[in-house]
C-alpha cells in the first residue's frame, strides 16, 4: 500500500457544504475519496493535454448501410493499428451497429482517431472516454 499523507485544506463553509451534498449522492464514505479521485481526474485531463501516453475508448453508433461507410471504417482502423489495442463490434439492429474501440497511444493521435470517425457520413453518435495507463498516477 502507498504511503499516506495528511495536509489540511481551508475552503469556504458553503464550498465545503455543496462538496459534502456531491460526494454524499455519489456514495463516497469520505471526502478524502472523493477528494482522491477528482485530483486523479485533474491529472488524467492534463495527461490528455500534454499529448503523454494515455488509454482511452472511442463508442459509436453507425448505419452499416451507408454508403462505404464500413470499408472506410475499417480502412481508418488499418491506418492507426499501431495505437488501437482491440475492437469490438456489435449488431443492434437491422440497420444500426455499435463499436467500441480500445486505443493507447500519444493522445493526440487518440483524438485525430475520434476526430476521423466523427466526421465520417453515417455516423449517428460519438463518445470518447479519456483514460489514463495509471503510470503516473
Amino acid at each position: 500500500m502507498k504511503k499516506l499523507q495528511r495536509f489540511g485544506v481551508s475552503v469556504e463553509t458553503e464550498l465545503l457544504d455543496k462538496f459534502d451534498e456531491f460526494i454524499s449522492e455519489r456514495n463516497y464514505k469520505n471526502r478524502s475519496e472523493a477528494l482522491r479521485d477528482l485530483m486523479r481526474e485533474a491529472l488524467v485531463r492534463e495527461q490528455w493535454q500534454e499529448d503523454e501516453i494515455i488509454a482511452g475508448a472511442i463508442a459509436f453508433v453507425y448505419d452499416h448501410h451507408h454508403g462505404h461507410l464500413v470499408n472506410d471504417l475499417m480502412e481508418l482502423q488499418h491506418d492507426y493499428f499501431t495505437i488501437i489495442i482491440s475492437s469490438q463490434h456489435v449488431h443492434l439492429d437491422h440497420d444500426n451497429c455499435m463499436e467500441i474501440i480500445l486505443a493507447k497511444g500519444p493522445a493526440n493521435q487518440v483524438g485525430k482517431l475520434y476526430d476521423s470517425i466523427r466526421a465520417m457520413k453515417g455516423v449517428k453518435h460519438i463518445d470518447l472516454l479519456r483514460s489514463t495507463t495509471g503510470r503516473q498516477l
